[in-house]
Parts: C-alpha cells; structure tokens; sequence
C-alpha cells in the first residue's frame, strides 16, 4: 500500500477516531477500526520467546537462550536464525507487535535485565541486533527496539535521570538502536527513565530530533507500560502510541489538547500514519498486498517449523563459552567421551532445576525444560552410572504444587482447581490448571473480587511438611482441617511491581502429616476495579539437612570417574524490577565447587547465569563452561556441548571480572536521582585496560575445542574511507572448529593512548590444518568520533593500528593503515 492510499486512510477518521487508536485497548492490544480495514493489533514481550497476551501455563510458547547467549556467538546470522523462529511463532499466536530486542548496554554487571541484553559493545551489539530485527520482520512481525534510551538499571528505573554526554550518547549507547533502525526495525520502545532531565516518552530532541529526523525512522514510537505520565508535552515530543490502555495520560485529554490547539492536528496524523504503515508491513491492514490473504482475512500463520526445537537446542550449545579446558593426563578434559568413564556424578542445584530463563517481561511458558541431568543422562546412555546430588539449595520459595502430586478436588484430574469468586462467595466462573503460580492482568470475570485455588496434594511420607502463600495481597491459606490462616503481604517498600511478580513475600505454614492426601486452598482477594492478582500456592516436603546434601555431594564426586557441578543464578537473582545486589553465586555454591575439586581432580564446573558472577574456585577446577540461560532445551545443549557432538563455540560478549571491586562501573543506584555516566566510554573491556585491571576472562575470550595460529593480516582503505581487512589464520588442533577473529583499533586520543575499541569481527570454519582467510570490512563510520563543536561526526586522519586478536587481552597480529581527515 503506498504512502498516498495511507493518508487517505488517515483523513478518513474523525478526531475522537484518531486519538483512539493511539491508546492500547486494553493490556496488549491496538484496536480495530473496522471503517479503514484495521484489524486488532495484539503485542506480546519478548526477547526469549513469544509469549502472547496470557501469563498462563496453557498457551505455551517456545524459550529461547537469552539475549546475551545470542551475542555470544559473535554471529548475526544465529541472532536472525533465533528471530525467525520467533517471527514464526508470533504469527501462530496472531501477534503482529514484538517487543524485542533489548539493545541496551552492558554497563554494570549489576543490571538487573544485563541477561535480556546483548553486550558491553556498542558494535558487536548492533550487529547482533540487526540479524534479529531482520529475522524477526522476515515473518511480517514488527519488531520492537528498546529501550530508548540510557536505561541500563533497574533501580528506580520509573523516574532516574541518565546524565550523559552528545559524544557518549552517540558513539556508544545510540549505535545498536540506529544500526536497527537503518536495518529496517518497524518500532522503538521509548525508556521509562530521563536523559539529561527530560523523561524519554517526553523527549523532543531524542524522539523527534534525532531518532525520526536524523535517522529517518518511519516506524511506531511505542512507550513502556506506563511510561508515559503527561498529554500534550509527550504528544509533541514524538511518541506515537501510549500502553497499555485504555487508561492514561492520552484519551479524551489529547482530543482537548487538540481542540486547544495545544497539539498539532498534523501531528496527530503522523502518529496514525505510523499505526497504518506497521499494520500495513503486518498484514492487518486489509488492502495492504501481498501480506494478505485472500477475501480480506489476517494473514496465515508463518508456521513455527517443525524442527523447532532442534534449533533451539544447537544455537544454546554453540552459544557456550568454554573458558577454561586444562590437561587432564593425556589432554584437555572437555569434551567428554562415554567410552571412557562409567561413573559420573552430576551435582549441584541447578543440574536438576535449571534456570531457563530469567525473570520479568521476558518471562515465557514453555512446554518443557530439559534439565542438565536429564540431558546428560541421556547422552551418556545406559551403559554409565549417572549419580545426582544436589549438593546445596538456593531457590528462596517453598516449590510450586504441580500435578505430579496434585489432583483437581472436583475431577480428579491431575492439577489445581481456580474458582473465580463474586463479593458473595459464589462462582462466576471455574478452570482447571496445571501450575500453582499464577499471573492474572485482566481478563478476570466481571465482578471478580477473589480466586479461589483448591488441589488434592499427595503427601509421599509422613513428617514435618510446609505450605505457603506467596504474593502481594490479602490472602486465607488452608491446609487439611487446620483452622484457616488470614495472611497479608507486602511489597518491599519502593519496589517494583515486576519484583513483586518475581521476588513475591511468602508466607509458610508448617504442618505434621501422614502419608497420603491433603487438602491445601488458597483464597486471593481481588480489587473489582484492578482486577489484577499475582500468587502462588507451594509445598516443601520432609528432606535431608543441609550438611547431610553438602556431605553426599562430596561423597559422590569422590566416587565417581568425572563430576559435573551445575551452579548458578536464579529468576530471582537476575530480573527485570530489579538491580543484583552482589556477584556471588547463591548459597554455599561456591564451597560446593572448591569441595568437589577437592575430591575429585576431573571435575567439569557448568555456570547456568545470564550475567557475570566471581568464581573464587575458578583454578581450581580443570574444565569450566559457561552455559548461559539456555532455554527449554538447555539441558541436552549442555549435554551437546560437554560431549562436543556441538562445539561450544562462544566469545564472552561482556568481561568477567575476578571481583566484583574490580569492575570499572559497577553500582546501578541513583544519588540524588541521576545516574550519571561520567565514565564516558571507559567501562567494560576498555575500563579494564584504562584502569590495568586483569579480569578472569576477558571480552572476547572463548576456547572452543580447537587451537589457532594467526599468519597474516592486511589491509587496506577504500576510497569511500572503509577499511578492508584480511586475516589468514590456521587451525592447528585436532578437530573441526570455528573462530572469530576481532579486530580492535588502538592509536586514538591524546598521544595514541585511549584504550583499543572493537571495530570489527568474522568467523571462519576450518578444519584440522586447513588455513582460511577471514574478511572484515571496517565501515568509515566505526573510525569516526562525534566532533561536539561541530554537532556531526569526523574522522581525524593519522596513522592506526589494526590488531587481529582472539579476546580482548589476547593480540595475535598487527597491521597499521594511514586514515584520512574526514567529516559527515
């Protein structure tokens, strides 16, 4: 549909129309305005699945590795492989709008949504980015950049002021979102934080200024759920589409503004055009072409395709970073062959529980996870011992009542009971579920005002048992005949309403049980006007102390011919709502680790963690792979990449320090409400170097199951001021592998002397002996720096030194080119 017939359609609508359509309907969807041909638009998060409009068990959806384990592969064509998979199930749940990725930059190994984040590089960021934005919209799915812009904490994220720079903004925090928006992304989140005293849904000069008139973006400008907190101020600003609804600032007082001429009527209609031109690249515009099918219906399912998972699965394992692989007698212990050991034990918390994901918007139900155990039995197969202990505990809530030993009161069934309750105590309506934590936005029945949970709950031994609530509310727990428990919960004082959802209070109730069967209820109370509730239901049966788990760890690793120590974060650790007080890992992990390489010398450390944690015990062990959150299919991606059926390809996307004091930025809190960035470009890989601090493995770093020798390096200046860069290297180990080759530029600054900066990067495959030859093309603009006096961008001409390096601490190969002055 081109430009002209989109206006037409615009002058089409009546102001009150107009205005209505710039307001989500409800919590995840656009209206329809059947008059022009709009159809509902819905929206779903997010950067580890699609997860539609429900928090909800039932409609499951597919779960990615996280964002970082996308930027670990160092491969754009992996992140568009992962965005096509998502484009494709988006169109199955009938979801026009994604809201991903999340560009933001890795400044402090604190943040709390690092995880749901590609990098501490601006560049290797855009890249990444770029190859989802494609891969997703090749379904006809919008994507979603955000967001917009200087939100890397989660700490008072609501209402911070990020203090930075023109330069800093523009070189390092800008570029993933302009490389998307050049790459053709459809629409960009605006933060919930300020910059430089003005709150992003506000911001005139970001918005309008620099995201839609210097870079040209003809997409929708969506705000964060309930970002936006003024009328006319952020109408003008340049943010098209106000979420969720129908509630907030817009409405009725926009068509005011309006009418008061407050708010330009030609801006109102570049906002719908906006809406039309998304619809109409979606498919839910009728008329829009060949995005649409026949007689005017939405367009057909992409087709999640049937080898889904398999996908899933080889981009988790190749996303692995193997840090550390020392001799073990005759060489490397990784990868491990089955042939030649027939006692393994797999210990620690996360080997049977693996976190998947972390915690928040980014939150997706999927069908299935494969725990480490299970996927590691499984490869080893029949002929090996597999011994699990679980070494320590770390997960803070009792567990969720599931329905292996849980049956409907009413059926029978296997699961819970939900009654939805009026004022009176009876039932308006009734559903059988199969998890005990739930997530209601909306969509209860009219008149709700409690949510009765009822399940049968085998009881497997006789001994101490506890029951819990967990939540933010009113509540009445039962158990059995016991008296009910009125109990009430409260948010953290200033907390977010997402770690409220993640970090819920809990309340337990210990009881003396015989085996056999109880009676556990759950009463919720819900206000009719905010019908929104989040709860949990959870049980913790007898089981053995905490030295006894620690001791049988040990005991099994003495035993055993290799073990396998699976620690790790939780979705209570690392979360959107939320900054991480701290990089230890939880509990007594750590003790863990140093006991069980204690007792046994072939010990593999697997860290299942979306961000950086300090690993005091790091060498003390021979063999250390960092797995990410890996998704469903982690666990036989785990088990895939210790086996080396798939190499464990991955660079670190972000440095990991050996102490938490030893990171350049590390505190993510307000002081006097701003955060400011008076670090300029200097954190990450290049604080470290400014500061000549060694981390534990630095950005960049990764080992694969290969050797490489670096032979050559040229390069050369192309006329339109690119750079092209050649690098032969040799695989000189004994096994197929792949390797990036990272090219970082040094000879900027007074003297020389800033620190080297990532300007480009490719990979080969070779094979045992083989030489390849990697091409890099360096554009001009990655030479260039933001001239402030000048407002633009200039290239100052000398001489710089290209380094062809495996990390950022590991140089091979040097070349120097002569760059000439330039601006624009």
């Amino acid at each position: 549909m081109d430009e002209n017939k989109l206006a037409d359609l615009v002058g089409r609508l009546t102001l009150d129309q107009k205005i209505a359509l710039l307001t989500g309907e409800d919590f995840w969807s656009l209206r329809a305005e059947p008059e022009i041909g709009l159809r509902k638009m819905l929206l779903s998060d997010g950067p580890a699945g699609v997860r539609g409009t429900a928090w909800d068990e039932r409609d499951t959806s597919l779960l990615f590795p996280n964002p970082t384990a996308l930027a670990a592969t160092w491969d754009p064509g992996q992140a568009r492989r992962a965005g096509a998979l998502m484009g494709a199930q988006a169109r199955d749940k009938g979801v026009a709008w994604h809201l991903a990725p999340n560009v933001n930059l890795h400044r402090s190994p604190l943040g709390g949504r690092h995880f749901e984040c590609y990098s501490e590089d601006p560049l290797l960021s855009a890249q990444v980015a770029v190859g989802f934005v494609e891969g997703v919209q090749s379904a006809g799915v919008a994507s979603t950049v955000k967001h917009y812009i200087g939100n890397e904490s989660e700490t008072d994220r609501m209402t911070y002021d990020a203090e930075i720079d023109e330069g800093v903004l523009r070189e390092v925090y800008l570029p993933p979102f302009e490389a998307a928006v050049r790459a053709g992304a459809w629409s960009v989140m605006a933060a919930y934080n300020s910059v430089d005293g003005v709150s992003m849904t506000d911001n005139e000069p970001l918005l309008t200024g620099l995201l839609k008139d210097d870079l040209g973006f003809d997409g929708v400008v969506v705000s964060d759920w309930f970002a936006t907190r003024s009328t006319a101020v952020s109408a003008n600003a340049g943010l098209d589409v106000v979420m969720p609804g129908p509630q907030g600032p817009w409405g009725e007082a926009l068509a005011e503004a309006v009418r008061k001429g407050e708010v330009p009527q030609a801006a109102i209609d570049d906002k719908v055009l906006r809406i039309l031109r998304l619809a109409a690249r979606t498919g839910f515009l009728e008329g829009a072409g060949e995005a649409e099918a026949e007689h005017g219906e939405p367009p057909a399912p992409a087709g999640t395709p049937d080898d889904a998972e398999a996908q899933i699965r080889d981009i988790a394992a190749r996303a692995m970073v193997v840090l550390r692989n020392e001799p073990v007698g005759a060489g490397p212990l990784l990868p491990l062959d089955s042939g030649t050991v027939s006692r393994v034990a797999v210990i620690g918390p996360n080997a049977a529980l693996l976190t998947a994901q972390g915690g928040g918007s980014a939150h997706v139900n999927p069908a299935h996870v494969v725990s480490p155990l299970a996927g590691l039995t499984a490869a080893f197969g029949p002929g090996v011992a597999v011994e699990y202990a679980e070494g320590v505990h770390t997960q803070r809530l009792l567990a969720p009542i599931t329905p292996d030993t849980a049956t409907d009161p009413d059926t029978g069934e296997p699961g819970l009971r939900v009654d939805f309750l009026d004022a009176a105590g009876d039932v308006l309506g009734s559903e059988l579920r199969r998890a005990s934590r739930f997530v209601f936005m909306g969509g209860l029945p009219r008149g709700t005002s409690g949510i009765r949970v009822r399940a049968d709950v085998a009881v497997g031994e006789s001994g101490p048992h506890r029951f819990s609530v967990s939540g933010v509310g009113r509540f009445q727990l039962t158990v059995g005949d016991r008296p009910a428990v009125d109990v009430e919960l409260a948010p953290s004082e200033g907390g977010d309403i997402v770690e409220a959802l993640v970090k819920p209070p809990e309340h337990r109730v210990d009881v003396d049980l015989e085996a056999g069967t109880v009676r556990a209820e759950v009463v919720a109370s819900v206000d009719p006007d905010l019908p929104i509730a989040m709860f949990g239901l959870n049980h913790g049966a007898p089981g053995p102390g905490a030295d006894e788990l620690f001791a049988a760890a040990v005991e099994a690793a003495r035993a055993a011919d290799v073990a396998i120590v699976v620690v790790g974060t939780t979705d209570e650790v690392e979360s959107e709502g939320f900054d991480r007080t701290g990089l230890k890992l939880p509990g007594r992990q750590d003790d863990l680790v140093a006991a069980v390489a204690a007792a046994n010398p072939r010990t593999v450390v697997v860290v299942n963690a979306g961000a950086p944690v300090e690993m005091p015990w790091r060498e003390q062990v021979p063999a250390l792979l960092w797995a990410w959150f890996p998704g469903q299919e982690g666990g036989d991606a785990v088990a895939d990449a210790l086996t080396g059926a798939v190499e464990p390809g991955g660079r670190l996307p972000t440095t990991f320090p050996k102490a938490e004091a030893d990171v350049p930025v590390l505190s993510t809190r307000p002081v006097d409400g701003k955060i400011r960035y008076s670090e300029g470009s200097m954190f990450g890989y290049r604080g470290y170097e400014k500061a000549g601090t060694v981390p534990a493995f630095p950005f960049g770093h990764g080992l694969g199951y290969t050797t490489w020798s670096y032979e050559d390096i040229t390069a050369a200046v192309t006329a339109g001021g690119d750079v092209e860069v050649l690098v032969r290297v040799r695989n000189t180990g004994s096994r197929i592998g792949r390797e990036v080759v990272q090219i970082y530029l040094t000879g900027e600054g007074d003297a020389g002397a800033d620190p080297r900066r990532l300007v480009g990067f490719g990979a080969t495959l070779a094979a045992p002996g083989e030489i390849a030859t990697v091409p890099v093309t360096i554009p001009a603009r990655a030479l260039a720096r933001w001239d402030e006096e000048e407002k633009g961008w200039r290239v100052h001409g000398g001489p710089r030194d290209l380094i062809a390096s495996r990390s950022a601490a590991d140089p091979r190969i040097r070349t120097r080119v002569e760059v000439a002055d330039a601006q624009g």
